[in-house]
């Protein structure tokens, strides 16, 4: 008897095909987290954080634009004979801020106004010289003896001025939720700073309501945040029991923490000496507020609030314990920008997948 050949039928370029095109997918996507990545890197070095030439000068000298070799602090001869005043550009209750020229160069010198307040204005130095980073304006000298110190010149600025600088027409390409977000990112990354210092954890005391804040930091021209007035910088210490207060008056707003304010309630007159002393918890109360004031009311500016809203609540807890380190709020921000980005550079993928 004649067998029949058998005759096996195969699907395989039906399933075949599939399988293809989704190999050809999965390799686009990782070509793209690839390519994704690269452009990560590139662009945290362009609006991040760079660490500047502060590092490549020894404690006591400083260098800035282009030139190469470190100098040292000016004295105090070298102030009084090398540096001249151009003209008053803002004041304070502790100091006066004069524009001013050295060696053709622009530079801000600080002069105390106010006798009473000369150890505010020495803590201030104190702080200026032992935080040097890329966090913090660059010192370039200081005369103890006169009460002046010399810093760098960032013609932005403070961070009350943000939003006129971004309708001006030069800087109007700025003005994007990614930038200012990067802008936030530089605000909790000095209070990362400041909260790990090499002095131990100090908190931002100069910080009773938003405008206040924003007049303590700068806007570099290449859009990143410095802080510039150090002078409001008590030391936590809990191994000790050292906590702090932001100074010897009733503080009052929503602004600052549930922790700054009178506990005891409008019936009892406040007095400095009952008012119970807080950690640096305060400034990441205070974080949402000012984050939102960066992120402003530019297309995507919501999306990125969205995103944000868990940690922003968290730092509202009423508890101070139950709120982030200034670190945990510095990764989530991070966190959030990659991702927005990887969902800006490829719309879809989740989709597809």
């Amino acid at each position: 008897m004649e067998k029949k050949p058998h005759f096996i039928r195969r699907e395989f370029l039906p399933r075949e095909v599939p399988s293809i095109s989704l190999a050809l997918l999965l390799a686009a996507v990782l070509l793209l987290n690839a390519l994704l990545y690269l452009y990560l890197n590139k662009f945290y070095i362009s609006l991040g954080r760079v660490e500047t030439d502060h590092g490549l000068c020894p404690f006591g000298y400083f260098k800035f634009g282009a030139v190469k070799n470190c100098s040292p602090w000016l004295s105090c001869e070298a102030i009084n004979t090398e540096v001249r005043k151009l003209k008053c550009v803002g004041e304070g209750a502790v100091k006066k801020v004069f524009l001013s020229e050295w060696k053709e160069k622009k530079v801000v010198l600080s002069q105390l106004t106010n006798s009473e307040l000369k150890e505010d204005f020495l803590h201030g130095l104190k702080m200026l010289k032992a935080l040097q980073s890329k966090h913090v304006v660059r010192l370039l000298g200081y005369c103890e003896q006169q009460f002046t110190i010399l810093t760098e010149y960032h013609p932005l600025g403070s961070l009350r001025g943000l939003n006129e600088t971004l309708h001006i027409p030069k800087y109007k390409g700025m003005n994007t939720w990614h930038r200012r977000l990067m802008l936030a990112i530089d605000y909790v990354s000095v209070i990362q700073y400041l909260h790990s210092s090499p002095l131990g954890t100090l908190v931002m005391c100069d910080s009773n309501d938003l405008d206040k804040v924003l007049s303590q930091y700068l806007l570099t021209s290449d859009f990143h945040v410095l802080v510039n007035d150090l002078d409001a910088l008590p030391l936590v210490n809990r191994s000790a029991g050292r906590l702090v207060k932001c100074g010897h008056r009733e503080l009052r707003g929503e602004f600052v923490a549930p922790e700054q304010r009178w506990p005891y309630g409008e019936d009892v007159p406040f007095e400095d000496d009952l008012m119970p002393p807080y950690d640096e918890k305060t400034d990441i109360w205070k974080i949402p507020d000012v984050s939102n004031f960066f992120l402003g009311h530019v297309e995507g500016s919501d999306i990125v609030r969205l995103h944000l809203f868990d940690i922003h609540a968290a730092c509202k807890k009423k508890d101070p314990a139950e709120r982030p380190s200034a670190q945990e709020v510095l990764d989530t921000y991070r966190k959030v920008l990659t991702l927005l980005i990887q969902e800006a550079a490829m719309p879809g993928t989740r989709e597809m997948l």
